[in-house]
């Protein structure tokens, strides 16, 4: 297995964890507001989640572009 696959792994290990803490800590949220999406709203999704999906979105689409873009480089 080279270096850039097992980055790959580890990275969607990390946030698939990060991700299944993330239900598990939002079973008792209470507050809740629906996200825009260009024309359309979503139902009412807990604040924790949204900020908790953007941040995991965040550090995959990071790192993962991060991967690649040094695999280019060599």
């Amino acid at each position: 297995m080279n270096i850039l696959s097992k980055k790959i792994l580890i990275t969607i290990l990390f946030n698939g964890s990060l991700f299944l803490m993330l239900l598990i800590g939002i079973q008792n949220s209470s507050n809740k507001k629906k996200v825009n999406i260009f024309i359309n709203e979503t139902i009412e999704l807990p604040i924790s989640f949204i900020i908790g999906i953007s941040f995991i979105g965040g550090t995959l689409t990071g790192s993962l572009l991060n991967s690649v873009n040094r695999k280019t480089k060599n």
